[in-house]
């Protein structure tokens, strides 16, 4: 059985699956933040992608270079089949550990802050 997803692992492929064609390592990041509000470097983002390349979850592509980015080319991400399996498992299995107990779960956190 493969090692499970972490969570930055599951954001990661999230942003993936939201910006298709467009997921490069800026877009992932602000995708990233724009959906949970967390700041992420990019050398934590970087070190993902190759943590989940290397796994077969994801592969990338250079881009062709652009002028607004002085010549230079941008490395974009897919999200590879294996990778959309293996998302879809975790979140299943929080899915179906979390059924039922969220009440509980808030009431404790109200409980605490409270």
């Amino acid at each position: 059985m493969s090692r499970a997803l972490g969570e930055f692992e599951q954001l990661i492929l999230f942003a993936l699956v939201q910006l298709d064609d467009e997921a490069y390592g800026a877009a992932i990041g602000r995708a990233i933040e724009d959906r949970t509000g967390r700041t992420v470097s990019a050398g934590a983002i970087y070190t993902a992608l190759d943590r989940l390349a290397a796994r077969g979850l994801v592969t990338s592509e250079i881009g062709e270079p652009t002028a607004e980015r002085g010549g230079r080319r941008r490395k974009y991400y897919t999200l590879e089949p294996a990778g959309a399996v293996e998302l879809s498992r975790s979140v299943d299995v929080i899915r179906s550990m979390s059924e039922g107990l969220m009440p509980k779960v808030e009431a404790l956190a109200a409980e605490r802050a409270g």
